[in-house]
């Protein structure tokens, strides 16, 4: 019998998702012994009683998406015929803001690529990562899932394969990165390798690096941005914000190169016009 995790592994989740994805079950379980004979009505009444034990509505969204895709594993077993919540949502949730003087500027986001390290292997692999953080504005989930052939150094692209949120798209790698991603692939990758393992980006077990190993390296370059929040979120938000306002693309292009399903999500980076409305504001409020 299959398990949720290997379930999960088979429908090709991130370590970190499925670790995400664990937790949130083990919550429900210990609530819920018989999961199997669930109705839609035993979903309602089971969220609105954890709501009155969490202040944060965001952690019932939380436990609302462990429970749906351990649904979903049941309903793949056989061990269910329906799905009781695939269409539930919970309603009235802040949408989350982008804060534009929070965010870095490109000439900002390349003096990652400038750190010292002092092993040549592990240099590389962090510029190569780095470099697809601020000039493919890649998430640290995408990151992970990188294996060596969905990078294609002769036809100058990196391919991602697409997930639930995210759309799949082939991205142009950016001049600078094709002598660095080939001295790596051909020279620190091969020395960090221990096995036949089809990652790109390896750590230095030889292992593939993972959404949390890119968080912990990305937050070793903080003390460039003091009293700043450095994060793989907040450079992907300052690389697409940097696309629509530095760099001033056209709206549908940012939203195909992030990945985003909604070009309304793409929509909240672009910054409005402040010399536009400064003008306005001294024609016809001159101080």
């Amino acid at each position: 019998m299959m398990t949720f995790e290997r379930y999960m592994r088979h429908m090709g989740h991130s370590n970190s998702t499925i670790r995400s994805y664990l937790f949130a079950n083990r919550i429900f379980l210990a609530d819920n012994q018989s999961p199997e004979n669930y109705t839609y009505k035993d979903v309602v009444e089971y969220l609105n009683g954890k709501l009155r034990g969490y202040n944060n509505r965001n952690t019932l969204v939380y436990l609302l998406n462990g429970m749906k895709k351990y649904f979903d594993y049941l309903v793949a077993t056989g061990l269910r015929d329906d799905h009781p919540c695939k269409t539930f949502q919970i309603r009235n949730l802040r949408k989350r803001e982008v804060i534009h003087q929070d965010l870095f500027c490109s000439e900002e986001l390349e003096k990652l690529m400038d750190r010292e390290e002092r092993y040549k292997d592990l240099r590389l692999r962090n510029q190569v990562l780095v470099s697809l953080l601020i000039y493919q504005g890649l998430n640290s989930s995408e990151i992970e899932t990188l294996d060596v052939s969905h990078i294609d150094l002769d036809g100058g692209t990196v391919f991602l394969k697409g997930s639930r949120n995210l759309g799949k798209r082939h991205l142009e790698l950016d001049k600078c990165q094709y002598g660095l991603f080939d001295c790596y692939k051909n020279q620190a990758r091969k020395n960090l390798l221990r096995d036949d393992s089809k990652a790109f980006l390896l750590n230095k077990l030889g292992q593939r690096v993972t959404s949390d190993g890119i968080h912990y390296l990305i937050s070793t370059y903080k003390l460039l941005f003091p009293g700043r929040a450095l994060t793989p979120s907040s450079i992907r938000q300052s690389v697409i914000a940097n696309w629509l306002n530095e760099k001033k693309l056209p709206l549908l292009q940012a939203q195909h190169l992030a990945g985003h399903k909604w070009v309304s999500t793409t929509l909240k980076y672009r910054q409005e016009n402040m010399e536009g409305q400064r003008e306005l504001m001294n024609r016809w409020f001159p101080i």
